[in-house]
């Protein structure tokens, strides 16, 4: 959700900031745009375009920018409409600014500001901040740094901000409150760090992503909410929300430009699900054995074996990992457990005590209402543990423990191998927990923790199905509504298959728990209407048969998601998708999958935009 790329050098800005933009395209955006300062024209240049960055690329070709330093931005519109206007960056007299996040009190600063004669030009929260910054360089005849210090001390809401001046050429000066942001390290010394390995002279880089350096540096500092930073070509000078010097800890990059590519396949999403072999086997191997036992080092839960209880956090696919954590916890651990969307928890005035585990789940590690529940629930005494696939992340440095999942980058908007990766480390978390209480026997354990081990390879032959899965989306393609139908542990995984066909393919979908069929969804049902059932063998296989028996009375068309060498599904459903017999407790892992690739063909054989479909944002950094 939106995105920041700076550089301050010696090379040629203006390719380094359209390649940042590029790869901060995933996060899902509308519109783009540059400040640089020209040396020839000694001022800064804008060129912005709604759109993709294709738009601002044609802008660029036809009237060159060239220069040593600027910023660039991929928007998401928060305020105002998408148009060439309301793109960043945003200038007011010698200041430039991109910002992420969101000012809350930006209408009174407006009217503040037109009141002493300042013109907008757009209609965004962002603009304000350019023009304060502006003001105060005037008034007080203060540098750049100082004028953006007194600034924030005006603004409300959340940021992540960098910002230019043409009085002071070769600095950026940046900011952080509840939104990522980081600084890149590059120059004499760390250019071994650089991906191409060839030395540089002095320069800096400044991002709200890491993955927009990787062909630059690996070295990265994460600046902390309230910290302020002067970033030169030579120097990096940060301070916290006090004012005083701070040192930050670097941070490597471990993953590769190459990792970040599509590598031959047509889309991001295509190449995740491809990777969720690989994805499961590191993240169930990164997690530890002890004796054929799962053994997370260090792991503290405290009081929870006796009288705690776990607290699941997530939105959206994250919150669908929890449900299911929910279900295998319960079962395999017999502990208290609750599940709250991140987004809601903190505006209902949950009970929370010293002696729960709350459980914070993000892939990116930046979602901003996980963060900010997690941060309510410690402020009422709750020990926290974080879920989350990105190193060094905001939410992996609030929580008091963390659980990586090890996915690799994963680019396209909708999630797979992130959410299958949160499955595992939340079924071997269950497992840990059961033999923590006591109530999971050794001998189950092992057969639990070896079927996990041997998933990678169910997957894999998952996967060759692509081509017929392919063929059941077709038939189904003028669909304009479905429904997933899923019991006990197929719950969640049918909210999570209804989630991945609405967002990428716009068809309307919705996931019911089967039981619930009859109490409102049953009236939908149609013969243009198809249903998408989870059917694996188990101890709810009958009643969810009957689920189908119902929905064939009223003409449905029904795909199933069946047990291979289940004979008798064939006679009530229209097409099956067949998933290897495994254990329960692993049937929410090998049946996502198919759904990944129901929703991955209905999508592309529609024409969407799978990996950046409209209105949606990889990481949403704002409330």
């Amino acid at each position: 959700m939106c995105g920041i790329i700076g550089y301050t050098g010696t090379r040629d800005v203006t390719p380094i900031l359209l390649d940042g933009l590029r790869r901060l395209e995933y996060r899902g955006y509308d519109s783009a745009g540059v400040a640089v300062y020209d040396p020839a024209a000694q001022h800064l240049r804008l060129a912005r375009r709604e759109g993709k960055i294709g738009g601002l690329l044609s802008l660029l070709e036809a009237n060159p920018i060239r220069g040593q330093v600027g910023i660039g931005h991929t928007r998401w519109a928060t305020h105002g409409r998408p148009s060439d206007d309301n793109a960043h960056p945003h200038r007011a007299g010698h200041v430039a600014v991109v910002h992420n996040g969101i000012i809350e009190n930006y209408q009174q600063l407006r009217a503040e500001l037109r009141g002493k004669g300042a013109s907008f030009s757009s209609e965004t929260d962002s603009e304000v901040i350019a023009h304060l910054i502006e003001a105060e360089m005037r008034s007080a005849d203060c540098d750049l740094f100082s004028a953006l210090k007194h600034t924030l001390g005006r603004l409300q809401g959340t940021w992540a901000l960098a910002a230019l001046s043409d009085q002071q050429p070769g600095e950026i000066v940046v900011a952080r409150h509840n939104a990522p942001l980081l600084i890149g390290l590059g120059g004499p010394g760390i250019s071994e760090d650089r991906s191409d390995g060839k030395p540089v002279a002095a320069e800096n880089f400044v991002a709200s992503d890491a993955g927009a350096l990787l062909a630059y540096t690996r070295l990265v500092v994460d600046l902390e909410d309230g910290d302020t930073a002067r970033v030169r070509a030579d120097s990096v000078e940060i301070f916290d929300a006090t004012g005083e010097p701070a040192r930050r800890p670097r941070r490597r990059i471990e993953w590769s430009p190459m990792a970040a590519e599509r590598q031959g396949f047509k889309h991001y999403m295509l190449k995740e699900i491809h990777e969720q072999p690989r994805a499961i086997a590191d993240t169930v191997v990164g997690c530890g054995f002890a004796d054929g036992a799962v053994a997370f080092d260090g792991l503290d839960l405290g009081a929870l074996k006796t009288r705690g209880r776990l607290i699941l956090l997530g939105c959206g696919t994250s919150w669908h990992a929890a449900l299911t954590g929910k279900y295998l916890i319960e079962r395999l651990a017999r502990l208290r457990v609750e599940v709250d969307l991140a987004s809601e928890f903190r505006y209902r005035d949950p009970i929370v005590t010293g002696d729960d585990l709350v459980i914070a789940i993000s892939q990116s590690g930046e979602t901003a209402d996980t963060l900010a529940a997690l941060k309510e629930a410690k402020s009422r005494g709750a020990r926290s543990l974080a879920i989350c696939n990105v190193i060094g992340s905001t939410i992996t440095r609030v929580a008091d423990q963390v659980l990586h999942t090890r996915a690799g980058p994963e680019i396209s908007v909708a999630s797979t191998k992130a959410f299958t990766t949160q499955l595992a480390v939340l079924t071997l978390l269950a497992i840990h927990l059961g033999r923590l209480t006591g109530t999971l026997e050794e001998q189950r354990a092992t057969a639990l923790v070896e079927g996990l081990r041997d998933l990678p390879r169910q997957v894999d032959n998952l996967l060759a199905q692509g081509a017929a899965i392919r063929t059941v989306a077709r038939r189904y393609i003028k669909a304009r509504d479905c429904l997933f139908l899923g019991r006990g542990l197929g719950f969640p995984v049918a909210l999570e298959g209804a989630l991945k066909l609405k967002e990428i393919s716009y068809v309307h979908a919705e996931g019911y728990a089967s039981g619930e069929m009859k109490h409102g969804p049953i009236a939908l049902i149609d013969e243009q209407v198809p249903v998408i059932v989870l059917a694996l063998q188990g101890p709810g296989y009958q009643k969810v048969v009957s689920n189908l028996e119902e929905v064939r009375a009223r003409g449905g068309r029904i795909i199933a998601v069946a047990t291979m060498g289940d004979q008798a599904i064939a006679d009530v459903a229209d097409d099956v998708l067949l998933v290897p017999a495994v254990a329960e407790e692993l049937q929410p892992i090998v049946s996502s999958v198919p759904l990944q690739l129901l929703a991955y063909h209905f999508a592309d054989l529609k024409g969407t935009d799978v990996d950046q479909p409209r209105n949606l944002a990889k990481s949403v950094t704002v409330e």
